[in-house]
């Protein structure tokens, strides 16, 4: 990835311990849910620059966030509590993966920090931002890619 997204993302705090996978992943469930039903996610696709759907973890304030983000230029009052989050430049591991909507986010994270990241010797991710892309839905299966900011070491 050339490029450095600043992406428009409404989010939700995850209160769960970030060792609770089973219930960290509710809450985003719940939350995808939520921005689908009450037309937030559908705004956001409106303002947004392409077709990808951003899917981000980041920690804010020492809170553990969790948004649904799209790559614009626009602003959007109308949804509410907005952040632009903003990719760090630099070199990015991509994790490409496909399942459904739920779980593509959850499958290349696991890949991503489970084997990729311990498995490359030369590089480690520098904390901050780091997003699941919906690039292409086909036939009800979504492909994606985990972008993970990494520095050489």
């Amino acid at each position: 990835m050339n490029s450095y997204p600043k992406v428009l993302g409404i989010g939700t705090e995850l209160k769960s311990d970030y060792t609770d996978f089973a219930d960290i992943n509710k809450e985003k469930a719940d939350f995808w849910q939520a921005v689908s039903q009450d037309g937030r996610l559908e705004t956001l696709k409106a303002i947004a620059t392409n077709d990808y759907i951003f899917i981000v973890n980041e920690a804010v304030n020492n809170k553990m966030m969790h948004y649904a983000g799209v790559m614009t230029e626009a602003s959007a009052p109308e949804l509410g509590e907005s952040r632009v989050i903003q990719f760090p430049k630099g070199e990015y591991l991509v994790v490409k993966g496909e399942g459904n909507t739920a779980e593509l986010s959850n499958k290349v994270t696991g890949i991503a920090f489970g084997q990729a990241l311990p498995e490359a010797k030369n590089i480690a991710y520098v904390g901050g931002p780091n997003g699941a892309v919906v690039v292409e839905e086909r036939n009800g299966i979504v492909y994606g890619e985990m972008w993970i900011p990494v520095v050489r070491k």
